[in-house]
């Protein structure tokens, strides 16, 4: 008879009792092994990887520091492609083979509803997912643990700025065809029924395409003074070319998921001017220590890759987690690790903050504005 996953979990519970060495899985001797389930190829990759390459900067710099009470940390990442259900086959496979002691930095909205209910009914903590989705938000998740600030409060920046800033009262929306997309456009449509004002014009895409030309005809057709952008890279760089091509003179301002290098890579000269809303400080900033040591980090333990807010949220996140397994003690569980979670985390010039009723860290949007060349300059008010 197969077991479920919560027996599995109590089975291997039992089956390691008797061995301090191991009394969790993924907790052996010498390492902790923790598993990540995230978009690694497909035209999201650049998330996942990110992602992926600012844990490894983490635990690669505890891990030469001797580890967390004489644990290295060890990260195994699966390939999902952005899907639900590629991710939550991933999740089940991580939590009934391959011994996790945590799942951390997953990628996406629709990715994450379907892997969280996995990892929570096996009793696996879900770390810093690269989502501000608000159901990751509710405090009955008992094993989820956020860092990023929400969608809402993303949304509710973006119109603040474009009204206050700019006077802006034309304002069309285009977001990806599922539950990220709905996130981001239930966020909006409350920001600006706040302020009385409506939509002028709504648009999707279908995930994982760049299928963006009736998204194009239809608000290039609304002539709105502003874009906002719930989507991912390549189907929002699409959407920005074609636009501009077709005449529409509207600022175009994206989600944090959207992957602001891949982006402006992607865009090239062309971006000169799009806004992207940040919920990381700044990644060339070395006045903020973290900044400093993620910076190093990146330098000796990631092969040199280039600075970037999503591996700067990947090194957030393994810093966060760093801090509460200290916090753990030398025999770390699950429960403890998430006791250890609450309260304050000052990971050097960014504090993450966390208690009864409140699983997320991080409240901060910052906004950034793309140059020619590729650059980022950090903005505080939206001019023309």
């Amino acid at each position: 008879m197969k077991m479920g996953l919560a027996a599995i979990a109590a089975a291997a519970l039992i089956g390691l009792g008797a061995s301090p060495a191991r009394a969790e899985p993924g907790v052996a001797e010498k390492e902790i092994v923790l598993g990540q389930v995230a978009a690694l190829a497909g035209p999201a990759s650049a998330l996942g990887n990110g992602m992926r390459t600012g844990l490894l900067a983490a635990f690669g710099e505890a891990n030469a520091a001797g580890g967390i009470h004489g644990r290295t940390i060890n990260l195994v990442s699966r390939d999902d492609s952005y899907e639900p259900e590629d991710s939550a086959a991933q999740t089940r496979r991580m939590a009934e083979e391959a011994g996790i002691f945590a799942l951390i930095g997953p990628v996406g909205t629709p990715t994450s509803k379907a892997a969280q209910p996995i990892a929570q009914e096996a009793g696996i903590p879900f770390i810093g997912p690269f989502t501000g989705a608000g159901f990751l938000r509710d405090p009955a998740l008992s094993n989820v643990i956020n860092v990023r600030a929400s969608y809402d409060q993303e949304t509710e920046e973006w119109i603040k700025h474009l009204v206050e800033d700019l006077g802006i009262k034309s304002i069309a929306i285009l977001h990806q065809d599922d539950s990220f997309g709905q996130a981001g456009l239930s966020g909006v449509q409350k920001a600006m029924d706040k302020r009385g004002m409506s939509l002028t014009a709504a648009a999707t895409y279908p995930r994982n395409t760049t299928d963006v030309k009736p998204a194009v005809d239809a608000i290039v057709a609304a002539k709105p003074e502003a874009v906002v952008m719930v989507g991912a890279y390549a189907p929002v760089a699409a959407f920005i070319g074609q636009a501009k091509k077709a005449g529409l003179n509207a600022l175009f301002l994206n989600i944090s998921f959207v992957g602001s290098e891949a982006l402006a890579d992607t865009l090239g000269p062309i971006g000169e001017g799009v806004v992207i809303t940040q919920v990381v400080p700044f990644p060339w900033d070395s006045s903020v220590p973290v900044v400093r040591d993620y910076q190093a980090a990146l330098k000796t333990h990631a092969g040199g890759e280039r600075p970037g807010f999503v591996s700067l949220e990947g090194y957030l996140v393994g810093r966060l987690f760093l801090s509460a397994l200290e916090k753990a003690g030398p025999s770390p569980t699950r429960e403890a690790l998430m006791k250890a979670m609450q309260g304050t985390h000052d990971l050097g010039g960014f504090a993450l903050t966390f208690g009864p009723g409140d699983n997320q860290g991080s409240d901060r949007v910052y906004f950034t504005v793309l140059n020619a060349d590729g650059s980022f300059l950090p903005v505080t008010k939206l001019v023309r």
